[in-house]
């Protein structure tokens, strides 16, 4: 049997069942509560029922007051548990390991939302053209980071009363950790900066709370950057020091990753100047990692074809996210182990603004999600344009409802 579909054996003793993930991507298709409804619950269903042996959500956010974007889901009480359950129970229903991600999006919050932006400087998002675009954020007071591990920890406790089987904390994207993690928008000088050890210690301190509380069996994993993909910004080898960090603190798999909003690596563009394949862009910094990590090492980004998923895991690589690709087709796994050797053409939006491309290619893909949630065929050539204006006036009535919503909430 090709090893992409022998089991792994994590460090706490699970067993996922082959070596591919869905991994995290952004929904925006919350219910009116900000909990997940039908149309998620069959969205996952079909993930479940396409092989995948580890499927993880999209961010699930630790804070009402700040979410990634409209119409996210939100954990941060017992009061719609139920709906999690069901989540959880359709992404297990084949097997899979299911682990919810949990995330802040810190300084990288829409202005529509209405609410503060929080970072661990006062530094905004600097993308041309589109700035004013985000809140214009506050840095974090030390007393608020404390608050902050706690809501991380609250949210993890919940997802295991659901029904996951672990949590992933985002780490990655230039959300709230990969903010503390960046020299670029970590400018503090107390504890929480400085050092790279100070920079990763949200992150370590965080970790080390969700294990230290959940049942030995529970998963406990962690999405970095491989890099920030701007000069200047996290690197490679901040990367592997944090992997080596984590090793003592009983994390039991890393996905790397790569990029932010202002250098979007993780559709396979950057802001720095250097070029990234078509296909696995992140696998030589995973397999180079990989060589120092004391824990599985999972790899996403652009994978859509079995011999690259193949040659990841056998150089090293424990597991191949797939996020893209399982979005317009999410029985790929199943398909390649019946033998099908098929591949999932990419979605490649060659814009000359590579925000305005990347903002496309994500309004692409969410309506994939849309339809495979409503039971319906996905549909990948769709109109980058349409469906980028789509988006934009889709999430400025959720942004509306969004903003009615908390303010009820106080």
């Amino acid at each position: 049997m090709s090893k992409l579909f022998q089991p792994l054996y994590l460090p706490n003793g699970t067993v996922i069942p082959n070596r591919i993930a869905k991994a995290a991507m952004e929904e925006n298709l919350a219910d009116a509560d900000h909990a997940p409804g039908p149309v998620l619950t069959r969205l996952y269903r079909s993930w479940a029922e396409g092989g995948a042996g580890l499927i993880i959500t999209g961010n699930v956010m630790v804070d009402r007051h700040a979410l990634t974007g409209p119409a996210g889901v939100v954990l941060e009480d017992d009061a719609h548990l139920p709906r999690f359950e069901a989540w959880a129970a359709a992404c297990r229903s084949q097997g899979a390991q299911a682990w919810l991600q949990i995330n802040h999006p810190g300084r990288q919050l829409m202005a529509s939302m209405g609410q503060p932006a929080l970072g661990p400087s006062a530094i905004p998002v600097n993308i041309p053209g589109l700035s004013k675009l985000f809140a214009q954020p506050v840095a974090l007071e030390a007393g608020q980071i404390e608050q902050l591990i706690q809501r991380y920890l609250n949210t993890a406790l919940l997802a295991e009363r659901a029904g996951f089987s672990g949590v992933q904390i985002h780490a990655a994207h230039g959300y709230l950790f990969s903010q503390f993690l960046s020299p670029l928008s970590n400018r503090r000088s107390d504890d929480w900066g400085g050092s790279l050890e100070n920079r990763a210690r949200i992150l370590l301190r965080t970790v080390e709370a969700v294990r230290a509380q959940v049942a030995p069996q529970f998963s406990v994993a962690v999405k970095l950057n491989s890099a920030d993909f701007q000069r200047g910004g996290f690197e490679a080898g901040d990367a592997a020091e944090v992997v080596r960090m984590l090793g003592s603190r009983g994390v039991d798999l890393v996905e790397l990753s790569g990029g932010s909003y202002e250098s979007p690596a993780m559709q396979g563009q950057t802001r720095d100047g250097s070029t990234l394949a078509r296909e696995a862009y992140f696998l030589e910094f995973a397999e180079r990692i990989a060589e120092v990590a004391s824990m599985p090492i999972m790899v996403t980004g652009g994978v859509r074809r079995r011999a690259v998923a193949e040659r990841a895991v056998e150089q090293g690589v424990a597991m191949v996210g797939m996020a893209t690709a399982l979005a317009i087709e999410p029985s790929l796994p199943a398909r390649w182990r019946a033998g099908e050797d098929i591949a999932v053409q990419p979605v490649v939006v060659s814009w000359k603004n590579k925000a305005l491309a990347a903002a496309a290619t994500q309004a692409v893909m969410k309506k994939q999600l849309l339809l495979l949630g409503r039971g319906k065929p996905t549909h990948a050539g769709t109109s980058p344009l349409l469906a980028l204006l789509g988006s934009q006036i889709k999430l400025r009535l959720q942004a509306r409802r969004y903003r009615r919503w908390v303010a009820s909430k106080g």
